[in-house]
């Protein structure tokens, strides 16, 4: 990501929790909704967490949206944030203000379901390239899409132009739930997309399906004759790695490894280490079970599937995912930062190599839906709106950097 100084300090608004956003088994019930006051250029900045409960950082509230689900830093500075009943917003964190981007098309809004996630392309200052992820409706139900398109800014607002879709979801198929559709780029320019196997368990070791696989493509859609399934044709030589559930965060070390969280079903959350070609078991295997009650067999039993670097039992419904790379937080160099829904924590995790582990789980007394990095070198939560209700944006200073009394 490239880096760049936040011109002054982010606008704040009160608000309170949000509702739940998410529909199905991996929904749990979250604090009231609460009014949100209006945003006030030149307010004083609102510290909602204190460095306290083992937090070494304070939390500041910098604006709230409309079920906010992911976010990306343009250039400049300003973000841009998806809500999740289709629209996008450009946000400037330094004056408050906020627009809408204009041509975003017509989601499937319900459920899980709606729009997703936000990345730029590696070379968006020559060419405005900007990816989204959404679920649309078609023959047989819905499924996740992936689309790109060129990026015009206009004062606080904006608009998207040439719009494409370059990926989708095969088969589309009934319900609400599992679309993950994150988006990464690698240090090459490879388009990456996890694709969940929406509720149907069987499609993420069906290679006639791209459910429940990650993805590898070229930035305009393409499949690279060097997927490890390419010789199959089809959605087949999309994938890089089969048998997921619910991937919902997805990062590259400084190593280039790439490393992908997806929910588990009853217990069970993962964090894995994706290889070339890899089986990762679903439903075959979990160390977890049904929400029915029938148990599933453990990773254990089945060594030819690749076994998770992490479990979480309980769970934490892991959502966003970030590894850290930068200067406020030195200590945290090279670690991920998870968010946790039913947990409402944020998770820390360190990396040795090939391997991992959860290294401390901060409080956040609500659901994170996302995780990213920002360019003053602070970390930026967004908070799960319910349907209709806002989310919060959150920055983390350290403690040691704030220049606010601790609330």
């Amino acid at each position: 990501m490239t880096r760049h100084l936040l011109a002054a300090a982010c606008i704040t608004v009160l608000a309170a929790c949000s509702a739940d956003t998410s529909a199905g088994a991996d929904s749990a019930s979250p604090p009231p909704a609460a009014e949100a006051a209006p945003a006030m250029a030149g307010a004083a900045r609102t510290i909602v967490l204190p460095a306290a409960d083992g937090r070494p950082f304070v939390t500041e509230e910098v604006a709230r949206f409309n079920e906010p689900w992911a976010m990306t830093f343009l250039p400049d500075g300003r973000l841009l944030v998806t809500e999740k009943p289709g629209t996008l917003k450009l946000f400037d964190p330094a004056s408050g203000r906020s627009g809408a981007i204009t041509g975003v098309p017509e989601v499937a809004y319900g459920g899980q379901g709606g729009l997703g996630d936000v990345v730029l392309h590696p070379g968006f200052a020559d060419n405005g390239l900007v990816y989204i992820s959404y679920a649309e409706t078609g023959d047989g139900g819905a499924g996740g899409v992936v689309a790109r398109a060129r990026l015009q800014l206009d004062g606080d607002a904006g608009a998207l132009h040439d719009l494409a879709v370059i990926w989708r979801q095969v088969p589309k198929v009934s319900g609400q739930g599992h679309y993950a559709h994150r988006i990464a780029f690698d240090g090459d320019g490879m388009l990456w997309i996890t694709s969940g196997e929406r509720q149907k368990f069987d499609p993420s070791q069906d290679m006639a399906s791209n459910l429940g696989k990650v993805i590898r493509l070229h930035d305009d859609g393409s499949v690279p004759a060097d997927n490890p399934f390419a010789d199959q044709g089809g959605v087949a030589a999309q994938v890089w790695s089969l048998g997921h559930r619910n991937p919902l965060g997805l990062a590259f070390d400084a190593d280039g490894r790439l490393w992908v969280h997806e929910m588990g079903p009853k217990n069970g959350d993962e964090l894995n280490l994706i290889e070339r070609g890899a089986n990762y078991g679903y439903p075959v295997v979990s160390d977890g079970e049904h929400y029915d009650g029938r148990p599933i067999p453990d990773h254990a039993t089945r060594p030819e599937f690749n076994a998770p670097k992490v479990v979480w039992t309980p769970v934490i419904s892991p959502a966003g995912f970030v590894i850290y790379d930068g200067d406020r937080f030195a200590d945290w160099r090279g670690n991920g930062f998870i968010g946790g829904l039913s947990s409402q924590a944020l998770v820390r995790v360190a990396f040795d190599g090939d391997s991992a582990r959860e290294v401390e789980r901060y409080p956040m007394q609500t659901r994170i839906r996302e995780v990213e990095q920002g360019p003053d070198g602070a970390l930026w939560l967004l908070e799960d709106g319910g349907r209709g209700a806002s989310g919060r944006m959150f920055r983390l200073l350290p403690a040691s950097d704030a220049d606010v009394p601790e609330a």
